[in-house]
């Protein structure tokens, strides 16, 4: 688990797939919370905030007490942008059943802007959409060069570029399927697929990919990149890549 950014008050660590934030069921030693306070010998680490365990990238953790709160209520109060990057089907989007899709820079498909409300009931694996006031706001784009074409088992695929404005359970790979462009490697959406525990061989394809927000302390607007990659290898057949 790469330590992207560290200084006397923060972590910042770029996480792996499959790596839960914090303990929860089965999951204590192999969570990135342990990982990182058996890495660092830092038993007060906690998270200032999470990301799912199938989703990769920058996760920022606090290791000083005092300033815990200052960190948190930076990603409480939405004041940290955050950029994630999937690889989704190549095609037209699907009219979503609820909510609103509304393209940006007609008569291009993309950005456009995902907004519905979403409801996630507990012991329910999925998230689902209803109507009513919108919870979950999304900008979809095509990442720098999407024209990029990546060939799976599953179709072409290309790179999209997500900025999250809200932060709902699954938001993303939600409003990514609605739209008919489910996330690559997605066990929940649009369909469950069950997998064992110790499967790592169909990763998500999603990544937190870059935060940035004003240091609560220094004043210094900072920003992180994951290096994380999708995981494709090379096809000598087509021009583009084989996921």
């Amino acid at each position: 688990m790469p330590i992207l950014y560290e200084d006397s008050r923060i972590i910042v660590v770029d996480k792996p797939h499959f790596l839960a934030t914090t303990p929860r069921g089965m999951w204590y030693r192999s969570t990135a919370l342990i990982r990182l306070r058996e890495m660092t010998g830092e038993p007060d680490i906690i998270p200032a905030h999470r990301l799912d365990r199938a989703t990769a990238g920058v996760l920022v953790f606090v290791r000083a007490p005092s300033a815990r709160g200052a960190y948190q209520m930076l990603f409480q109060g939405h004041r940290v942008r955050k950029t994630y990057e999937c690889l989704a089907p190549v095609r037209p989007i699907h009219r979503p059943a609820t909510g609103t899709a509304i393209g940006l820079e007609p008569p291009r498909p993309f950005p456009l802007l995902r907004r519905s409300r979403i409801i996630k009931d507990r012991g329910r694996l999925q998230a689902f959409e209803v109507t009513g006031p919108v919870n979950a706001e999304t900008r979809i784009e095509l990442a720098a060069g999407g024209g990029r074409v990546v060939r799976s088992s599953s179709g072409l695929m290309s790179a999209y570029e997500l900025h999250p404005r809200t932060g709902k359970t699954h938001q993303l790979r939600v409003h990514m399927n609605s739209l008919g462009l489910p996330i690559a490697g997605d066990d929940l959406y649009p369909r469950v697929v069950e997998r064992s525990y110790d499967d790592f061989g169909h990763p998500l394809q999603l990544v937190a990919r870059s935060l940035t927000f004003t240091d609560p302390y220094s004043g210094r607007e900072r920003t992180f990149f994951s290096r994380v990659s999708f995981d494709f290898v090379t096809d000598p057949g087509h021009n583009g890549v084989m996921a």
